[in-house]
């Protein structure tokens, strides 16, 4: 295995978290994949993560492709997927299995579809991370934390391949027999503690404080099990959650802050999608995905009626 190479496409709070467990064992075995002003501002500026500078190696698509990766890590934000789907399709070989680290149910099926699902190792990832400027930080791990890889059919090889390749390193992974419940399970969270509070614009502690926060966060929940349940997957996480800083803003939150596009397609787009097929009902989410939709418009200088 310590001749397998392993390229990663997106270098955000996720990507950090890659990087920082295979720069040192892989070395420049280890790369990152840009092009442009992007690939100049990485090999100039690197990233810098818990407090230490890192400065991987970068290389086109087309350079990864003739290093014939062995992993290929997707990274990205789920806005930017689309528009990378020839540069993730050029970076990858015949060997190459990719592993989409992606929030959301579909980005697997969306990339796997450009270079079949032969490619495609199935995974979620729970980490908790902090951006400062330009500094990651993530607190050292604590209870179910890390990479979770695993394939729909049972088979586990390929799994068992990947998680080998991050022993030795700060970085957790695990292979899971039921990895399409544990997707399904962060995706349920996603949406049901996302939304409202960006709706809202106010900070996770509402969802203690006020009944009817509380009220459309269980609702939400609802629907994407019964999503879940129509495609035959059981959800096994639990709706409680571990209590934090009321204060918190969670990623839909902090992109309107910062007048950024959401992932609401990733989340309420997926839902309203999916149950077109399936006819499962999901009023809750189509109202969110209108509402947060209108508040990137407010963020645009629509309503500006001044």
């Amino acid at each position: 295995m310590e001749d397998k190479k392993v390229g990663l496409i997106g270098a955000g709070a996720v990507g950090c978290y890659i990087v920082m467990g295979l720069y040192d064992k892989y070395g420049d075995d280890f790369m990152l994949i840009a092009k442009g002003k992007r690939k100049e501002r990485l090999e100039k500026d690197g990233l810098l993560i818990n407090g230490r500078q890192y400065m991987p190696r970068v290389v086109t698509p087309e350079e990864a492709r003739l290093e014939g990766l062995g992993f290929l890590v997707v990274a990205l934000k789920y806005t930017s997927l689309h528009e990378s789907l020839d540069d993730i399709a050029t970076a990858v070989s015949e060997d190459t299995a990719v592993v989409s680290l992606m929030n959301g149910v579909d980005s697997e099926e969306i990339i796997g579809a450009r270079i079949g699902m032969g490619h495609m190792l199935y995974s979620v990832i729970k980490i908790a991370s902090t951006r400062n400027g330009n500094e990651v930080t993530f607190p050292l791990p604590e209870g179910e934390y890390g990479i979770f890889a695993g394939s729909p059919s049972g088979c586990q090889d390929k799994a068992e391949e990947f998680k080998s390749i991050f022993t030795g390193t700060p970085v957790i992974c695990h292979v899971s027999d039921d990895i399409l419940s544990l997707i399904w399970g962060k995706f349920a969270i996603n949406i049901s503690r996302n939304l409202p509070q960006a709706v809202l614009g106010v900070g996770c502690g509402a969802y203690d404080d006020s009944k009817y926060v509380a009220n459309l966060s269980w609702k939400l929940w609802q629907e994407v099990l019964a999503e879940a349940r129509a495609k035959g997957i059981e959800v096994k996480e639990s709706y409680s959650y571990a209590p934090g800083d009321p204060s918190q803003r969670y990623s839909t939150l902090q992109d309107l802050d910062a007048g950024r596009k959401t992932e609401i397609e990733m989340f309420s787009g997926a839902m309203i999608r999916m149950s077109k097929e399936t006819g499962v009902s999901c009023p809750y989410n189509e109202a969110m995905y209108d509402l947060i939709k209108a508040l990137e418009e407010k963020n645009e200088g629509k309503f500006d009626y001044s």
